[in-house]
């Protein structure tokens, strides 16, 4: 009888789209799920229909406290934190490297190849048409201990969507990443950090953890890239624990000043996940 329910839970969770089973490991393939699990997940479903829809676009700001942590990502914790969504660790005092990938340049590897060298785990946010042309590459993400994380389907703004399409932008790319890759994401990154508390906790329904940054700069333009010797004196002096620091792989500039970036920053005190 328990193993009918279990199927039957498993196959509702397949038609819905958004499955209620907690994954806390983006590397776990197959999850074991139980009749008490599920309810316990279906009871902490947020109400989104008594939610605001307000349009609201992520920025950390500069304003920093005492540890040097810019206080719009503290902000954002305190005021959003209750639909599983986090701008920065304040758990944890190890600094988080992430990647968005909406593109390939031709810089991702030799990025892998330094975090490699310098023993760092990064995360990877992918949109589905990346990972669809560059399987050889989110594949080696995954060998090499990194998280593949979830940007979406097309990269829209989530708080413009109605509530389904909101969820199938998150749950078509899970399914894609799932079935092609072997994994279960876990973590999601609102494309250009535009988010409302609907979209929170759509994503949150869907049994992702919304993760912005503490850190960015202007390194997306491929035809403006910043210059190196001033963009790694800006990441090295904006270090703090429990940062998340948000790069972008097409990014010459990036892919140059990574390994002196990751040494002097170690050499301030510092670790990285």
């Amino acid at each position: 009888m328990k193993k009918k329910t279990i199927a039957v839970l498993l196959a509702a969770a397949a038609l819905t789209g958004c499955s209620d089973s907690p994954v806390d490991r983006p590397d776990v393939s197959q999850q074991t799920i139980t009749a008490q699990t599920a309810r316990q997940a279906e009871a902490k479903k947020q109400d989104v229909s008594k939610l605001s829809r307000e349009k609201n676009g992520f920025g950390c700001g500069v304003q920093k406290d005492e540890k040097n942590r810019t206080t719009g990502a503290l902000d954002f914790n305190s005021r959003y934190g209750q639909f599983g969504a986090k701008a920065i660790d304040t758990d944890d005092k190890k600094m988080t490297l992430t990647f968005d990938q909406g593109y390939e340049n031709g810089y991702t590897a030799r990025i892998l190849d330094t975090l490699k060298e310098k023993n760092v785990k990064a995360v990877f946010f992918l949109l589905k048409d990346y990972a669809e042309k560059n399987p050889d590459l989110v594949k080696r993400m995954i060998a090499e201990g990194h998280t593949i994380a979830n940007h979406s389907v097309h990269h829209y703004s989530m708080p413009t969507l109605d509530d389904k399409t909101c969820e199938s932008e998150i749950m078509d790319m899970h399914k894609y990443v799932k079935d092609t890759f072997g994994v279960e994401m876990t973590l999601f990154r609102p494309p250009m950090g535009e988010f409302s508390e609907a979209s929170l906790a759509v994503t949150q329904n869907c049994g992702y953890k919304t993760v912005m940054w503490s850190f960015a700069y202007a390194d997306w333009d491929t035809n403006k890239q910043p210059d190196p010797a001033e963009s790694q004196k800006k990441l090295v002096d904006a270090a703090h624990e429990g940062a998340i620091y948000l790069l972008h792989s097409v990014s010459k500039t990036n892919a140059e000043i990574l390994p002196k970036v990751i040494d002097e920053i170690r050499a301030k005190g510092f670790e990285f996940n």
